[in-house]
This record gives C-alpha cells, structure tokens and sequence, in this order.
C-alpha cells in the first residue's frame, strides 16, 4: 500500500499522540495501526513533536543519529540514518541523578558525542562538517520508545523524535581519531562491551551521513550543538542505580538512576 500525504491537521493529530504519552508517561499502539506513514510524513510529525518542546520553552540542543549500526539497517530493511531532535530539557549532567519515573520504559546505549564549533550552511555543497565539530566526549543517551512493547515501524521511530528521552555527556577534549576504540557500559546489573566502529565503522562517518540528512530534511545544524553520532553497542534497560560508559582513550561518563 502507497502511504498518502497526510494533511497537516493529521500531522498535528498524530504529534499530539505521541507528546500526551511522553507527557502522561504511558505508551501507545504504533502510529502505523491507523495509517500508513510515508518518512517525508515521519519528520512532518517529529517537527511538529519538537515544537510542542519549544512551546513550552526549551531550546534545541542538539541532534543524534539512529540506525547508525549495519545490522540494525539490516534488520529494519532501511538504508539510510535517521536523525532527532535533542533539547535541553533532555540534558544530564555528568554524574547527576536521574529519575526513573520520567520513563516509561528507558533503555540507555553508549555514544560518541561531537560538539559543534560553527553553523553549518546547508546550502553550501562545499561545506566540510568535520572542519565544523571542535571536540568529542563519551555520552550515554536514554532512549524511551513511546510505542507499547516496544512494537514501532520505522516512520514509526522516525515520527517519535528517534525515541529520544534524555542524554550525558562526560568531559569534552580536542577532536581526535576514534575510529575503534573499545567501550564498555555498564547498568543495572548488566554489562555490554563494544567499539566505536560499531557506528557506520568510524563515528566520523556518521558526521557525514548526518551532514546528508539534514539537508535533504533542512534540520538545522549550529554552532554549540551537541551531536550523538549513534550507538556503539546494544542498548540495555536502565534500572535503579549508576549507569558507567567507558570509551578508551576518552575516559569515562556516569549518571545516577533513581526511581
């Protein structure tokens, strides 16, 4: 079945959704079990979705990426990165504590974090995003499907600002090569260990693809932003308790979990 163009009352409709379920901390059926979504449509509705954060006050933070793993494009039948929104309602300090009951049920991933030093003019094809981004540090985010268990398609995700849900970021240093370095996650009693070439095999790729995106879908990339360049190992539930990212050479990122 070819997805239609969803009006812009549907968009609003379908937006509303998924804020009252962040907002009331309670899941929903996939958007999908209504109407079939076509990806122009999905960021249509994240757009729509973001705002509602503005509205209310807060401020774009940043941006990060999803589906930066082959085997996860794989297993989604896609091809193609997705890309979120991050505000600064979504950010941690290091070291800070977490409430739980913001979630409804909150997975936490290990990332890349790059940080941008300059606007980048989408328009400018000669733009080099590399040259843009003047520090990397370890992060972890907090992703929090609103989809009830956990049964999404990927407009789906992509309609759901990428799951994003909250984000830590530990000390930030000069840019520098992390091409394979080993990382290690622990939380909730489980351990997980990886590399850095788990995402699109260099982080530095997934600068690229998110250079790509974001032009095709205009979302704009600005100085100060914060980038998660996409997960380095497989998520694991967050649970009561501290939450530890080890990424070699880079050092090392907590956050507290409290229910």
């Amino acid at each position: 079945m070819v997805a239609k163009t969803l009006t812009s009352n549907e968009i609003d409709i379908l937006a509303g959704r998924l804020h009252n379920a962040r907002v009331e901390v309670l899941d929903i059926p996939s958007l999908a079990d209504d109407v079939e979504i076509h990806i122009d449509d999905a960021y249509r509705i994240q757009e729509a979705l973001v705002s509602r954060y503005l509205d209310r006050g807060h401020a774009i933070a940043g941006v990060k990426l999803g589906f930066t793993s082959k085997a996860k494009m794989a297993q989604m039948g896609v091809s193609d990165v997705i890309v979120g929104r991050l505000v600064d309602a979504m950010r941690v300090d290091d070291g800070d504590r977490l409430e739980l009951q913001r979630f409804i049920h909150p997975k936490i991933e290990p990332e890349i974090a790059y940080r941008l030093s300059r606007d980048i003019d989408l328009d400018d094809t000669t733009a080099d995003i590399e040259s843009c981004v003047d520090a990397v540090a370890p992060a972890m985010e907090i992703i929090d499907s609103r989809y009830r268990d956990f049964r999404f398609t990927y407009t789906d995700v992509v309609a759901d600002n990428t799951s994003a849900a909250a984000y830590v970021i530990g000390p930030w240093q000069s840019l520098r090569t992390v091409g394979d370095l080993s990382v290690r996650l622990e939380a909730g009693g489980q351990a997980v260990e990886g590399s850095t070439a788990a995402i699109l095999d260099d982080p530095v790729n997934a600068l690229h693809a998110l250079l790509d995106v974001s032009r095709r879908r205009r979302i704009p990339l600005r100085a100060g932003h914060v980038i998660l360049a996409g997960a380095a190992t497989a998520a694991i539930p967050l649970t009561a308790g501290v939450a530890r990212c080890e990424i070699e050479g880079l050092g090392s990122v907590t956050v507290e979990a409290v229910s």
